[in-house]
């Protein structure tokens, strides 16, 4: 067994890069990653420095899904409270992109589908083939994916746990951007035009975007009003009219 950190993470400028660490095993997800991933995400809200997250894998593969070995063990790779590899049942309050080289399979998908944005490799496959195995896509597959591709498309994958490849799940508009290379390197630019912008205005729009469904026509803009009043009233919308104005950088504080 390897003695290799299951999660690495390193920062790139405003980036904080997540690599689940297990390429021997495709990336399966353990106990100890999810913690990883968990742990990443804290340091990802705390440190305000930070604008957002790229989660990756090592090795050319996302993530194959949960580690069949440790389930068998009677081992879940999920965190209390945050679900199948610290993700599935909460996120950080910045974005995050998914970079998917490869399988991005079972929870590996989940995963995926728990990012804000998704660039993949063309050579990438996306699949919930629990039902293969006499499971079903518990961390979010069968619930969100008829969310953000057709529910028809998404009955289609639960039932008969077949693969699509990258380039069906970009015309699904699953996938925000394609590459022919390591989509880890497309992730960063996407992640720089990201982090380039008002820090409390990425938080604000993300939460937005991710809440708003649940919102009815009577109280949504109200409901808006109390994510983005903050936002208008802050140093940084001053300073973002200001650089504009002025023609330069805006220098952000994130207050």
């Amino acid at each position: 067994m390897s003695d290799a950190p299951e999660v690495l993470t390193e920062v790139d400028g405003n980036v904080l890069i997540v690599t689940i660490n297990r390429p021997e095993a495709k990336n399966a997800m353990t106990k100890a990653a999810a913690e990883g991933i968990a742990a990443a995400m804290d340091r990802l809200d705390a440190e305000t420095d930070l604008r957002c997250a790229i989660l990756t894998g090592a090795g050319g593969t996302f993530c194959s899904g949960m580690d069949l070995k440790g389930f068998l063990r009677g081992e879940r790779p999920s965190v209390p409270g945050r679900g199948f590899g610290g993700l599935s049942q909460w996120t950080s309050k910045k974005p995050i992109i998914a970079a998917v080289d490869g399988y991005a399979l079972a929870g590996g998908m989940e995963l995926a589908l728990s990012c804000d944005l998704i660039v993949a490799n063309r050579g990438s496959k996306f699949g919930i083939p629990e039902a293969k195995r006499g499971l079903a896509a518990a961390a979010g597959g069968l619930i969100k994916l008829p969310r953000q591709i057709p529910p028809r498309i998404a009955m289609e994958l639960a039932l008969t746990g077949d693969f699509i490849d990258a380039e069906r799940a970009y015309a699904l508009g699953f996938i925000n951007e394609l590459t022919d290379g390591p989509s880890l390197e497309a992730a960063k630019a996407l992640a720089a035009r990201v982090a380039a912008n008002g820090p409390l205005a990425l938080i604000a729009s993300k939460a937005i975007v991710r809440d708003s469904h649940e919102w009815t026509e009577a109280e949504m803009w109200d409901k808006q009003e109390a994510y983005i009043a903050p936002v208008f009233t802050s140093a940084d919308a001053r300073e973002g009219s200001l650089a504009f104005a002025e023609k330069r950088k805006p220098n952000w504080q994130g207050k």
